[in-house]
């Protein structure tokens, strides 16, 4: 037994230092500064002569400032020789943004390129940056909104140029901020295609946030009734005012102006004429300058139908009581 205890007292001696030197053994993940050795030289480049500079100013006022390379850069963490490979894995934004990221995978975006396998499609970087990247609230941000339109045009260059001579771009170079950009209507992660039904379904809804009167004329015609009975095929905000160019009736280019309905109507109704666009698509029963015949009508009604209910009631209350009367007799 004393043999025993003596074996055991001399492992545990001999095992319990180790412990701390093993630990002091463990590889350290390079440091900020140690990246900087090779990334801060401005001449920085890979084989291929692509620059992998890094301005650490830059980075320090960045979002990202307080963390370290190899927090993004993950593959990097056990790093003992250098330089590293080349290329490095993707940077996975979703370590840290998880609903963004849950939002971008089923998204066109995400589709046409983890789908499709189409590598210029956007990923974080493209529209955020990469070492550069601030708030959303900062002006200097390229996700700012005075500056969505520009960042999301960089790939769809012939829709912001429409975009740019419509009355919603002029509200925005005018600081108006309620004006819409493209994250308004199409959202920042989950964008979807604009060709499908719920799409369709969900365009008055979005144009609701800003033109609510609008939205509820809309929904009083056969247009917008049938919209809300689930039914994409039928005209909606897009269909007549454009997606993008959207200019004031009072515009002579514009989609809804007098000399373009004929046009515009006959995208669904061949055929259509002149007295046929004189269809009001926002009727509004309380506006006596839109329509008066209307507004007359809407008056008639309100007083005919309280009238004859309210006479009705009257004529009921006064037999009711005659009959109580002679039932009392």
């Amino acid at each position: 037994m004393r043999r025993l205890l003596v074996v055991l007292l001399f492992a545990c001696a001999t095992v319990a230092p180790m412990r701390p030197a093993a630990a002091q053994d463990a590889p350290k993940p390079p440091s900020n500064d140690d990246c900087q050795a090779c990334h801060g030289e401005a001449d920085a480049k890979r084989a291929s002569g692509s620059s992998v500079a890094v301005d650490a100013k830059t980075f320090a006022a960045s979002i990202h400032g307080q963390l370290n390379c190899v927090d993004c850069h993950a593959d990097l963490q056990t790093l003992q020789e250098y330089p590293h490979a080349d290329r490095l894995k993707p940077v996975d934004c979703g370590t840290c943004h998880t609903d963004e990221a849950v939002a971008y995978h089923p998204s066109a975006h995400g589709r046409a390129r983890e789908g499709a396998g189409l590598i210029v499609a956007p990923t974080c970087a493209t529209c955020h940056g990469t070492h550069d990247i601030k708030p959303g609230d900062d002006p200097n941000s390229r996700t700012a909104k005075a500056n969505v339109a520009a960042n999301c045009g960089t790939c769809h260059t012939g829709i912001k140029e429409r975009f740019d001579v419509g009355i919603h771009a002029a509200a925005l170079r005018n600081h108006n901020a309620m004006a819409p950009t493209c994250t308004n209507c199409h959202t920042a992660h989950g964008i979807s295609r604009t060709d499908n039904n719920a799409w369709r379904l969900n365009a008055a809804q979005e144009c609701g946030g800003c033109h609510v009167r609008l939205v509820d004329t809309y929904t009083r015609t056969f247009h917008g009734k049938v919209t809300q009975l689930g039914y994409g095929q039928v005209a909606a905000c897009a269909d007549c005012h454009r997606g993008h160019d959207i200019l004031p009736p009072g515009d002579p280019n514009s989609s809804v102006a007098a000399g373009h309905r004929i046009e515009t109507c006959s995208k669904c109704h061949k055929g259509a004429n002149a007295q046929f666009v004189k269809y009001d698509p926002h009727p509004d029963p309380t506006n006596y300058q839109r329509n008066p015949v209307l507004w007359y009508a809407n008056v008639f009604y309100w007083v005919l139908i309280p009238g004859c209910f309210g006479f009705f009631a009257l004529h009921s209350a006064l037999w009711f009581n005659r009959s109580w009367r002679e039932r009392r007799k």
